[in-house]
């Protein structure tokens, strides 16, 4: 069934990898490249704080200050002050997935972003309104992913139902969220990738680059 919006994620899909932005914190902090992602989901206080954040209830000091305590219980002594922003880095946008986006919206498929918040200053330089329609984060809305109800205000505010949607996501868990209203998922890894699987959702093959079609 051919689908007609379009919901995706910020950072890890609009940007480039937020996993290589951890491991390349946990060099710096001299700690295993998966310990400093996996303990926003296996250190009790830090996951808390995370969730916290995420759903805007506890502010960026909070959540740095609980983040760095975990961090040193697991060997590394680091400064609070500033935190996330040590550990996006350098981290960068993914042209050429905003250039897929563009060439989505251009084709008449209204997109909604739908992210998790990650600091203040996480879309700081970015005008999040020219690369969607709508805008939906987490910490602004007071839910998160992977909550019905974040994908459900969503398509409300694109004016569609959620079965006539495609969410890109990189984390699997978003996408099984999505999914409980009807949502078809794309697992992103790659701009090549996730355009072929669009352009058969949106039934549109001209959403593929003629490179990207070679190379398939």
């Amino acid at each position: 069934m051919s689908r007609t919006a379009l919901l995706v994620d910020y950072g890890g899909v609009l940007t480039e990898s937020l996993h290589d932005a951890f491991a390349t914190f946990a060099a710096q902090i001299g700690l295993p490249a998966d310990l400093p992602l996996r303990l926003l989901s296996t250190d009790e206080a830090a996951r808390a704080a995370f969730v916290a954040h995420e759903c805007g209830r506890a502010s960026d000091e909070e959540f740095e200050a609980a983040y760095a305590d975990a961090l040193g219980r697991h060997g590394a002594d680091v400064d609070a002050h500033g935190l996330i922003a040590r550990v996006l880095g350098g981290l960068g946008l993914d042209h050429e997935m905003l250039d897929l986006v563009a060439r989505v919206r251009a084709s008449g498929v209204p997109v909604a972003l739908v992210t998790n918040s990650l600091g203040r200053d996480a879309y700081r330089g970015v005008d999040l309104n020219a690369i969607a329609d709508t805008v939906v984060i987490s910490g602004v809305e007071g839910v998160r992913k992977p909550s019905r109800a974040i994908y459900q205000l969503a398509c409300e505010r694109l004016g569609v139902a959620p079965t006539d949607c495609v969410m890109v996501d990189d984390l699997r868990a978003n996408l099984d969220g999505a999914a409980r209203l009807g949502i078809v998922g794309v697992l992103h890894r790659d701009a090549a990738s996730t355009a072929a699987e669009l352009a058969v959702h949106f039934d549109n093959p001209g959403l593929v680059r003629p490179d990207a079609q070679s190379a398939g």
